[in-house]
């Protein structure tokens, strides 16, 4: 059934969802705050910032004004920075009618709070104006998803009928979507695996081969997996799309802004240097600080993610911090708390 929904943040992620959406034969209005960017989508049917070679179909309509954008819409789906989604969230609040299933697609946690994206969606929106969160998250970069290149995801939610029902809006030849209710570790997998990314791709700026990328994907996935368990997600959900899954394809990959940051880190550049030349938000350098907060105030045990801030925010050396990491004393492999 043919569906209208309102896509919040003409990104990359954003606009590829946004394509697929359509592709779908659903009535698709993107939104954006760049009146340029904007401009660019209805008159050129392109994202060049974000997505250079897309040719973005021409029944997506781009809308300046976000009440034009939500007006009689069956859902929404939220795919801004971390850092902006209280803000938006708030400012949809305020001229949303009906109730239309929220759906977003960002990952990361918020600061201060720590809080989860749909823990925030559900602060700001009323109950009486959505009929519920649903949350799209795995293994994809939107270049190889707006290019047809096989997928798998999961929308997640504590309502089955929601999941299947994001499930059907979404899924199609090249992009499959699986349903999970344990909504904590699929937010958290989704969140902290950045925070890996960017130390797997600060030993590659190292020139460390590939042994150590198998160490810090291996033994970062256990740090992910402690302080989700802690939070009360199922552990199984680590070894699934939104765990493991999304640990690889962002460990491993160029297209993910995350490794490429860590990257130049490795390359003997220095944060300040490395945001300004990505020229998009990297979203595991301020996920890292949440997490090192998180970790510590749940008195879970991280010590990847407490080097990696040490690195970021306390301009330790990229390479004595591996070393200090190796030495570490030994541990048990398998010892949860660990």
């Amino acid at each position: 059934m043919k569906q209208k929904v309102a896509v919040l943040g003409p990104g990359s992620w954003g606009t590829a969802l946004a394509k697929v959406l359509a592709e779908n034969g659903h009535d698709v209005r993107i939104w954006g705050n760049n009146p340029a960017q904007i401009d660019e989508i209805n008159t050129y049917h392109t994202n060049r910032h974000y997505l250079p070679d897309l040719k973005i179909p021409d029944s997506i309509l781009g809308c300046k004004d976000l009440k034009e954008a939500i007006d009689g819409a069956d859902a929404v789906l939220f795919v801004v920075p971390t850092k902006a989604m209280r803000i938006v969230a708030k400012e949809f609040s305020k001229i949303v009618t009906g109730a239309p299933v929220i759906i977003h697609a960002s990952k990361g946690l918020e600061q201060d709070s720590h809080k989860r994206i749909s823990e925030i969606l559900a602060e700001e929106i009323p109950e009486e104006n959505r009929q519920g969160i649903v949350v799209l998250s795995g293994p994809s970069h939107a270049e190889e998803v707006a290019v047809h290149d096989i997928t798998t995801i999961t929308a997640a939610s504590d309502n089955e009928e929601l999941a299947k029902y994001v499930q059907k809006l979404f899924m199609n030849e090249y992009l499959r979507i699986y349903t999970n209710t344990d909504v904590i570790g699929v937010e958290m997998g989704a969140a902290l695996k950045n925070i890996i990314a960017i130390g797997a791709g600060a030993l590659h700026g190292l020139s460390y081969g590939d042994d150590a990328k198998a160490a810090i994907m291996t033994r970062g996935l256990a740090e992910i997996s402690r302080l989700g368990v802690a939070m009360g997600a199922n552990p199984l959900t680590f070894i699934g799309l939104s765990g493991v899954g999304d640990l690889i394809v962002t460990c491993t990959s160029v297209h993910s802004r995350n490794w490429r940051a860590g990257n130049l880190l490795g390359k003997g550049h220095n944060l300040d240097e490395v945001l300004e030349n990505m020229g998009m938000i990297v979203e595991g350098v301020a996920t890292t600080k949440a997490a090192k907060e998180l970790s510590e105030k749940m008195e879970v045990q991280m010590p990847i993610t407490q080097t990696i801030y040490s690195v970021l925010y306390e301009g330790k050396d990229v390479r004595q911090a591996c070393t200090d990491l190796m030495l570490r004393a030994g541990t048990f492999e398998n010892e949860f708390t660990l």
